[in-house]
C-alpha cells in the first residue's frame, strides 16, 4: 500500500468514487426508480449534472485529469457537495506538484522556540509528517514527550501505535479520524514525500484501524477543536487548542493549548507542571 499510496491519478480516482457515494440522487433532485445497485450517485448522473460527457468524467475519475480546467473541478466539487478544504484537495489531487522531500531535517526557528516557551499552557510545534519538532514545558508534562525516542515523538505514530492511545484521548475515534484527515491533505500536496509514504506504509501494516480510515478518503485542516485528555497523574483534561501555520515554514503547525483561568483544566494543569519542576 505505502507504495501507492500517494500516486494522485490512482487517489484522484478512488477521492470521486468515495465522495459520490455519500451523496443521494434525491440530494441534488434526481428521481429515483427501483433498485440501485451501487451506493450514491452514479458516474453518468455526475457527468449530467456537472455538465460535462460522461466519457469526460470517466476520464477524470481513471486519473486522466491533464488540462482539467476550474470550471470542471468547480462543477464537480459542486454536485458532490464537496466543502473548501475537499474542493482543495480535489486540485491537488488533479493538478499533482512537483514538490520533493525536504533534504535535511526540519528545524525550529529560535525565535519559535522562544515563543513557545512565554506559552503558559501546552504548546509544540508539529512538522509536514506530525513530527513534534519542538516543545514547551507543559506540553512535556502533559505528553511526556522528552523521555520518548525520537522517533516516537510523533502524533500520528501515537494515536495508532501507541498501546496507551485508546486510554489517554478520552475521544480517541476523534483523534484517529482528524489525524488520518490531515495526513491525506499532506499526501495530496507532497505526492514525492518518501517519508510521509512510509509513515502511511508504517501505520497501514501497523494499525487496521488506520488502513480503514485511510481507505475513506476523508480530508480535514486541523485548525481549531477540542481534546479531552486521560493523564495518568493529572486525570480528565478538557482543553481547547489552536492551530497556526508559521509564516515562512508552511510545513510546520504551531499547536497551543489553552484553557480558562480558575476553570477545573487550569487547575490540573498547573499541578502536573509544578510536579514536573
Amino acid at each position: 500500500m505505502a507504495e501507492r499510496a500517494f500516486h494522485p491519478s490512482e487517489q484522484l480516482g478512488e477521492f470521486l468514487r468515495t465522495r459520490r457515494a455519500l451523496v443521494q440522487p434525491e440530494e441534488v433532485g434526481l428521481p429515483v426508480h427501483g433498485r440501485r445497485r451501487v451506493p450514491g450517485l452514479r458516474r453518468e448522473e455526475v457527468a449530467q449534472l456537472a455538465g460535462v460527457s460522461v466519457d469526460y468524467y470517466v476520464r477524470l475519475e481513471q486519473g486522466r485529469s491533464r488540462g482539467v480546467s476550474d470550471g470542471v473541478l468547480d462543477a464537480v466539487a459542486r454536485v458532490l457537495r464537496l466543502d473548501r478544504v475537499e474542493r482543495a484537495h480535489l486540485v491537488d489531487l488533479a493538478r499533482p506538484g512537483r514538490q520533493q522531500a525536504p533534504a535535511a531535517a526540519p528545524s525550529v526557528r529560535p525565535g519559535v522556540r522562544l515563543l513557545l516557551d512565554g506559552f503558559a499552557g501546552p504548546a509544540f510545534v508539529l512538522g509536514r509528517c506530525m513530527d513534534v519538532l519542538a516543545w514547551n514545558a507543559p506540553a512535556d508534562a502533559l505528553y511526556g514527550l522528552a523521555d520518548r525516542p525520537e522517533h516516537e515523538r510523533n502524533m500520528a505514530r501515537h494515536a495508532f501505535l501507541d498501546p496507551g492511545a485508546r486510554t489517554f484521548y478520552a475521544h480517541w475515534a476523534d483523534v484517529a479520524a482528524d489525524t488520518v484527515a490531515h495526513l491525506r491533505l499532506e499526501a495530496a500536496r507532497h505526492p514525492a514525500d518518501d517519508r510521509l509514504t512510509a509513515l502511511v506504509g508504517e501505520l497501514s501494516a501497523g494499525s487496521p484501524d488506520f488502513a480503514v480510515l485511510w481507505a475513506e478518503h476523508r480530508v480535514r485542516e486541523k485548525t481549531h477543536g477540542r481534546k479531552v485528555l486521560r493523564h495518568p497523574e493529572a486525570g480528565l483534561v478538557d482543553l481547547a487548542y489552536e492551530t497556526l501555520a508559521l509564516p515562512g515554514d508552511p510545513d510546520q503547525l504551531l499547536v497551543a493549548f489553552t484553557a480558562p483561568a480558575g476553570s477545573d483544566a487550569a487547575r490540573r494543569l498547573a499541578g502536573l507542571s509544578a510536579s514536573a519542576l
